[in-house]
């Protein structure tokens, strides 16, 4: 079974109110002995002054990977990105394409 991790690398922010404007994410797959990884970056219009404004000292990776996840375009983009990881993990599993020579 295939579990897959979502992280943040890295984060971009606003010097003046501290508000996030890229998000550098990593999507890892890992079935056994093999694995498959993604790495994306994902920006922000920041506001403030909004409700649910959270301040970068106040952030957690949870909170991060959650607005990345919904900015991606939800569940089903985070299904897409996630079968896409398969689909590689299972190509190295049952390759259907090898290289060699015969002699």
């Amino acid at each position: 079974m295939t579990t897959y991790t979502w992280t943040i690398a890295n984060l971009e922010r606003n010097t003046a109110d501290g508000g996030v404007v890229v998000a550098h994410y990593r999507v890892d797959a890992v079935d056994g002995e093999y694995t498959a990884g993604a790495y994306g970056s994902q920006g922000f219009t920041p506001d403030a002054s909004a409700d649910g404004f959270v301040a970068f000292d106040s952030l957690t990776e949870a909170t991060v990977i959650g607005w990345v996840q919904n900015a991606l375009g939800g569940a089903e983009k985070v299904a897409e990105i996630e079968a896409a990881l398969q689909a590689k993990i299972d190509e190295d599993k049952n390759p259907t394409v090898v290289a060699g020579l015969p002699w």
